[in-house]
Formats: C-alpha cells, sequence, structure tokens
C-alpha cells in the first residue's frame, strides 16, 4: 500500500506540475508552445535532456547486457559525451544563430527544401513509430515485470495488464504535453529526472551493497570489468566505437527530440553548460545502469539469472524493501514519460513548422499552427500506442528476441542517411542538393547490402562504414562538395572562448576515459 501511494502521488505531482501557470500565450503563440519562448536556462537544459534520453529499456536490456558482457556495455553511455560536445560547440551554436524552431529549417537553408522535407518526414514516422512505441511498450513492459502484483486488479491475463498500462501511460503523457507544451515537458522532466536518479543510485548502492563493497567487483567479477572487448565479440567489440561516433551525431545534434531544448535555452551560453553537465551526468548514468548487473552476477555467481533482462527485477524484489519500491517503479514510469512526452512535443514541432506551416497552409497563423501541433500529439498518440501493442505480442510471441538491438537496426537504416545530410549542411561549403538527397535515399539500401554481403558485422561498425562511405562518395567525390575551413565552424564569439577550452578539456578527459 505505501508503495502504491508513492506511485499515485507521483502522477498527481506530474500533472499539477505540468498545467501550473499556463497562459493565453500558450495557446496562440508558436514559439512559446514549442520552444518555451526560448527561456530555459541550463538546468533545464540539462535534466530536461539526459531525462529525454534515458528510457525503461536501458533499466532491463542494458543491466541485462551489463550481467553478460559487464562494463562494455556502459561504452554506449560514456561515448554519448562526443555527440553531447559536438552538439555544444559545433552544431547547437549553428543552429542558434540561425533562429530555427526545427532543424529541418537549418537544413533547408543549407542544402534545400527537398533534402529536408526527406529529413522532416523520416523523422515523423520514426517518431511516431518505433520511438514511441517503443518506449511505451519497454516502460509498460518493465513496470509489469518488476511490479505485476500491483498490477494484478487490472485483470488475470499479463497481455491485458500490458495493454492497460501502455494504453493509459501514452494517454497521460499525451494530454500534459498537448495543454502546455514544451513548457509542461520541461518542467515535467526535471521532477522525472531527480526520481529516476534517485531510483538508480539506490538500485545501485543496495546491489554493491550485497555484493560486499565496490572493490569486490574486480575481486568477483574481473571478468566483467573490462571497458573494451575483443573485435570478435559478437555484441560489443571495441570496434564499435567506430560507428558508435557517427550515431551519437545522429542523436545528440541531428535528433529534433533531443536538440529542442538547446534551441530553447535563454542564450548560447545556457545551451552550452547545459549541454556540458549533461555530458557529466552521463558518467553516473553510466554507473547507475551498468554496475548494478556486475554487483548481481558477482552476488549469483555462474549458475545466476536464466534470462538476463530480469537482473534489474530481481534486483528490486529480492533487495529492495518496501516504500523504496515505489520510488523505483516511479523512476520507470519517469523514464518512460519524460521520452514520450519530449517525442509528442518534437513530433508536434515537426509537423506544424515543417509541414502544415512550410507546405499545407503557408498562411497560417500561429494559433493554428499550435492546433496543428496538438492535433499530431492525438494521431501519434494512436501510432504510438498501436506499435507498442505490436512489440507486445513481438515479444510474447518471440521471448527471445533482442528487442533492443533489433529497434536499433530499424533505426540505424534511417539514421545512417540522417548523420550524412547534417554533416554535408554543417561542413560543406555549398553542398548540392541532388547529390545530397541521393544519399539520404542510398542509406537503407546500402545498408541491407552490407548485411547481406557481411551478416557477420557489428550493426555499429556497418553503420559507421555506411555513414563514411556515402559522405566520401557522393558528397567529396561526386558531388565535389568543399569543406568549409574549420575556424567557420565555431560562431561562437570570443566570449565563449572559455567554455569553447572547457569543452575541449572534458573531451580529452572522456575519450583518455574512453580508450583505457
Amino acid at each position: 500500500m505505501p508503495d502504491l501511494l508513492i506511485v499515485l502521488t507521483y502522477f498527481a505531482v506530474i500533472m499539477f506540475v505540468a498545467l501550473s501557470g499556463r497562459n493565453r500565450e500558450e495557446e496562440t503563440s508558436a514559439e512559446s508552445y514549442f520552444l518555451s519562448n526560448r527561456n530555459l536556462r541550463w538546468p533545464s537544459v540539462a535534466m530536461s535532456t539526459i531525462a529525454t534520453n534515458i528510457q525503461g529499456y536501458q533499466f532491463l536490456g542494458m543491466m541485462g547486457s551489463a550481467y553478460l558482457y559487464g562494463l562494455a556495455q556502459a561504452n554506449l553511455e560514456i561515448n554519448a559525451v562526443q555527440g553531447i560536445l559536438l552538439a555544444a560547440f559545433l552544431f547547437v551554436p549553428m543552429y542558434l544563430s540561425e533562429k530555427i524552431i526545427t532543424i529541418t529549417q537549418f537544413i533547408e537553408r543549407k542544402v534545400g527544401p527537398k533534402v529536408a522535407l526527406a529529413y522532416s518526414l523520416a523523422n515523423l514516422a520514426l517518431f511516431a513509430t518505433i520511438t514511441l512505441g517503443g518506449a511505451l511498450f519497454w516502460g509498460a513492459y518493465a513496470a509489469e515485470l518488476v511490479f505485476g502484483e500491483y498490477f494484478a486488479f487490472i485483470s488475470e491475463n499479463r497481455l491485458v495488464r500490458l495493454s492497460v498500462l501502455i494504453i493509459a501511460l501514452g494517454v497521460f503523457s499525451a494530454i500534459y504535453t498537448y495543454l502546455g507544451g514544451l513548457a509542461a515537458v520541461v518542467k515535467t522532466d526535471i521532477i522525472q529526472f531527480v526520481i529516476l536518479l534517485t531510483g538508480g543510485i539506490v538500485v545501485t548502492l543496495v546491489a554493491v551493497h550485497h555484493l560486499g563493497g565496490w572493490g569486490q567487483l574486480y575481486e568477483k567479477t574481473p571478468q566483467l570489468m573490462h571497458l573494451h572487448l575483443p573485435a570478435d565479440h559478437p555484441k560489443l567489440p571495441w570496434t564499435l566505437l567506430f560507428g558508435l561516433f557517427f550515431l551519437n551525431i545522429n542523436y545528440w545534434c541531428a535528433n529534433q527530440a533531443v536538440v529542442q531544448r538547446s534551441l530553447a535555452a535563454r542564450s548560447l551560453r545556457e545551451a552550452q553548460i547545459g549541454l556540458m553537465v549533461g555530458g557529466v551526468t552521463k558518467y553516473l548514468m553510466a554507473v547507475i545502469i551498468i554496475v548494478p548487473g556486475i554487483a548481481l552476477f558477482g552476488i549469483l555467481g555462474e549458475q545466476g539469472l536464466g534470462d538476463p533482462d530480469a537482473a534489474f527485477p530481481y534486483l528490486v524484489d529480492t533487495y529492495i524493501p518496501t516504500g523504496l519500491k515505489g520510488i523505483i517503479l516511479c523512476a520507470l514510469f519517469a523514464s518512460l514519460m519524460s521520452t514520450v512526452d519530449s517525442t509528442f512535443n518534437s513530433l508536434a514541432t515537426l509537423w506544424s513548422v515543417d509541414v502544415y506551416k512550410r507546405y499545407l497552409k503557408p498562411e497560417a497563423t500561429e494559433t493554428q499552427m499550435v492546433t496543428a501541433g496538438r492535433q499530431t500529439i492525438l494521431v501519434t498518440l494512436l501510432t504510438g500506442i498501436a506499435m507498442g501493442l505490436t512489440l507486445m505480442y513481438l515479444k510474447f510471441n518471440n521471448p527471445e528476441a533482442a528487442f533492443t538491438h533489433t529497434l536499433n537496426e530499424l533505426r540505424y537504416y534511417v539514421n545512417c542517411g540522417i548523420v550524412v545530410v547534417i554533416l554535408s549542411a554543417a561542413l560543406l561549403i555549398a553542398p548540392a542538393p541532388r547529390i545530397t538527397l541521393r544519399a539520404f535515399l542510398a542509406s537503407a539500401p546500402l545498408n541491407l547490402a552490407i548485411q547481406y554481403f557481411f551478416p557477420d558485422m557489428n550493426y555499429f561498425v556497418r553503420a559507421g562504414v555506411v555513414i563514411v562511405s556515402l559522405f566520401l562518395v557522393f558528397q567529396l567525390v561526386a558531388g565535389r562538395g568543399k569543406l568549409r575551413p574549420w575556424r567557420e565552424l565555431f560562431v561562437a564569439d570570443s566570449r565563449d572562448t572559455a567554455w569553447v577550452g572547457a569543452g575541449l578539456a572534458l573531451s580529452l578527459i572522456a575519450l583518455h576515459f574512453v580508450f583505457h
């Protein structure tokens, strides 16, 4: 009962905070609704960005992978710092200097409308299906797996319980995003960031305590304490760093759902500080996601869990007392809702600004743009729920399916092309629109061809090969594109030199940690 009261209080607080302080301007101003009047301070940028990044599957899939493969799984968290630094000191300054609302507008100004439309439609399709559906599925699946007894009142049938959770969580997130826009999303993300961080720290400390202390990680699980694994490792070879570097550009520099907080920052300085603080936080997230899985292996030994994805549920069920379990459940819901509400808001922004205003109704007023954005939230709520239910049935029909990797691969068929587009827009003096569009469209076929002829190639490595090949062949050879001088890439004025220096210093520290 205490745990249930904690969860109900959490939902009440989230809705109250999201809708408090609403004003008429949010109903009629596009910049207010989509970018919170460009008034975010750096703490909001940092916490909302990282809260958007953390999803329920990380507590299940990534912790389960750490149970199997150890510290190497942390590469997916700590190498995000590279993408964050590029966003802070290369891409976001460019975006803010152009005073854009969506990244599509930046691409259109640099490469042309056809490429920009292709980018926008690709992101709308991905966000409305795989991103929303995956977040809803993993959040509901994780909550039901860990706290199934709390939801027994819904139905004795597990599929029914999961379906109700997917629908309920989607509807709840859609309501406050629909009513409050980015301001509501950011306010709730701050609360959700604190809760998921608290829950993660609790699980980590409990797991390490039962292992016998931090030093026992090296005493009992030395084979799992390697940051890099051999190149022939089937899942996490050290060579994945190659593709991961470019994919981080897509996620942290060209993903509207993530970059939107920086676009809404009060100034470039606030955006850069927020991203830098978020980058440091990624190291902490790596600890609270990876270390508990390793510690559990040390506790249980070789004959431990049959299903590695049960690592998080096992830790919570076995070692977390009543009361704290409610906080952990809130952390799971926070990891889900912070991603879902951000995705809803970005979908509304992309459709309203890039498609509705640009092509369907150029004379639309700001009030009509906000209305179109809200209608997008309602439509994509249905597509997200439909995809979440589809993934649920696929999971139960094939329990051994590695959905984390499967969904990643599906995204990368499109995301590789997006990286080529954003690199062309940012790095080339005058990229040819037709060549850039061809490179974007060729990314999925090339990815499939490499997968067919080299089936054993790790999909992170394959993504890197696709991106580099397309950029070199299409842009620098066929398109005869010329790279911009490196000094022209940094548009920040002299007052931001100190922050550039701090960013480069942190970059060196991050690279040292990664490669040693």
